[in-house]
């Protein structure tokens, strides 16, 4: 067993920075007037700075006793002061300085190679001072970007921008932007940004690369295309193209055709003007923006949401539906969570009974699979007391699969094909679609107790929603009444 006194050596080598003798080099630190000359040790420096190392190997102290001597110039002396006080004793203490200060010896230790410093000051200034950082956002992010090792500055910028890239761009000049950094930004899922902005914003930042260049394409010749393809050859690939509307596409697309390849313009083309084009494996998926009041899931995101309406209003002309921005014209209000409210007919019927419209959403327990189905009309607990339910007739219902959360590419829907019955209503189940299409209810006659019988059988909808027949177990499930919003985002 080991002890370790840590607290005592700090101090011990404290006093050896403050120690006038015994010292063999000096630091120049900082520029006229404010300059000031501080004594230290050679092995110290050389062991807990690798910038120093390097700087040191070409000053040693000579033979003719002259003191190894280095300059700092861009490092201020009080800064330096604080610095070389943890590089003797280990300490810093940030309590009294202000931001600014902060972020001053963060730098500092950035050029000093100070990684342990560095780690920790950007933690500290992203957990404690996240108002002044996103009060002074672009000097934030200039000093981020201009190093590698200021990883975690650059991470929390690019979310910042990702989470509200219209109040960012408000201090900051986004043509400004590094090719990486902008790269960073534009590839990620959840930049909250409508895909057209996207595109326009990277435009922007192509004419601004590009400064002979006149705003309007059509005064462009060949070598002008070229060249701005050349300097979005990295960002264009990253532009989720179909997800735009086809009136996005004619306005601010088909203008510069020429920057896009052939192939990916024929395609997108294509999808616009074919229903039958069928989409390729690489298409990337809208990114997932968070639109508040819309959907409260613990099962399903917003794309989801999105494709469901676009079902329910019969939008479905291409296949690449899934590929397209958002469509939410709907509110989806919860009405039932398993895991909230009970995995019972009787919650099932308390809650959802005499409400129309609604749309059914089941996780499959050991899955990532999400199965469900919309029905039109109101829920009801049938002929109470007989065995048998009643049937619901309509012709709007549909049941539908998703392999996964984020994979709609391979969703699969499935209309009604025998509409007189569409819906099954019995006391002792849950939410019924078709004679055995999507069957969750239990065995017996008690509506207390939890759902033991379920599974999917292709008969009365037109395609199986499941590749297995077999019974299997809910995980979660909800239920959500859609209501068609004013304004559709």
């Amino acid at each position: 067993m080991s002890k370790q006194f840590f607290s005592g050596l700090s101090q011990n080598y404290i006093e050896i920075l403050e120690d006038n003798e015994y010292y063999d080099i000096t630091i120049e630190v900082g520029e006229d007037p404010n300059v000031k000359i501080f004594r230290a040790h050679m092995i110290i420096l050389y062991y807990r700075s690798p910038f120093l190392r390097r700087t040191l190997s070409s000053n040693k102290n000579k033979d003719n006793g002259v003191l190894a001597h280095i300059k700092l110039p861009n490092i201020s002396p009080e800064i330096f002061q604080i610095i070389l006080k943890y590089i003797y004793g280990g300490i810093i203490s940030l309590n009294e300085q202000e931001p600014s200060e902060i972020l001053k010896i963060l730098v500092a230790a950035d050029q000093l190679n100070l990684q342990e410093l560095i780690d920790y000051l950007q933690k500290y200034l992203i957990e404690n001072k996240s108002e002044w950082v996103e009060q002074h956002f672009e000097l934030i992010y200039q000093t981020g970007f201009q190093s590698n090792s200021l990883l975690e500055l650059q991470q929390y910028c690019t979310n910042l921008m990702a989470k509200s890239p219209e109040k960012i761009f408000k201090s900051l000049d986004f043509t400004s932007l590094s090719e990486k950094s902008l790269i960073s930004l534009i590839k990620r899922d959840d930049l909250q940004m409508k895909e057209i902005e996207v595109w326009e914003h990277v435009l922007k930042w192509g004419l601004k690369k590009n400064p002979t260049l006149l705003p309007d394409p059509t005064t462009w010749s060949d070598n002008d295309f070229k060249m701005m393809e050349n300097t979005l050859q990295n960002c264009s690939p990253l532009i989720r193209f179909f997800s735009l509307s086809s009136d996005e596409f004619v306005q601010k697309v088909h203008p510069y055709k020429k920057l896009l390849k052939h192939q990916l313009y024929e395609e997108l083309l294509n999808s616009y003007l074919n229903s039958n084009s069928e989409p390729n494996d690489n298409i990337l998926l809208p990114r997932y923006r968070n639109v508040d009041g819309i959907i409260d899931s613990k099962i399903v995101n917003l794309n989801i949401a999105s494709l469901i309406s676009r079902w329910i209003d019969n939008d479905i002309k291409s296949k690449f539906s899934y590929a397209r921005e958002l469509y939410l014209p709907y509110e989806f209000k919860l009405l039932l969570r398993g895991t909230r409210d009970g995995f019972t007919p009787k919650r099932f019927h308390e809650l959802c009974n005499d409400i129309s419209h609604t749309v059914t959403f089941i996780k499959i327990k050991g899955t990532e699979e999400i199965i469900g189905g919309y029905n039109p009309l109101k829920w009801n607990s049938g002929n109470v007391g007989t065995r048998h339910g009643t049937w619901g007739e309509t012709k709007d219902t549909f049941i539908f699969s998703f392999k996964s959360k984020n994979n709609f590419k391979d969703s699969i829907l499935s209309h009604v094909k025998n509409m007189k019955k569409a819906l099954l209503y019995h006391a002792n189940c849950g939410p019924i679609f078709g004679k055995n299409d999507l069957h969750i209810f239990v065995s017996g006659d008690n509506d207390l107790k939890e759902y033991d019988q379920c599974w999917c059988r292709q008969e009365t909808y037109e395609k199986k929603i499941r590749d297995t027949g077999g019974q299997f177990s809910v995980e979660d499930y909800e239920v959500f009444q859609i209501i068609k919003k004013k304004n559709s985002v």
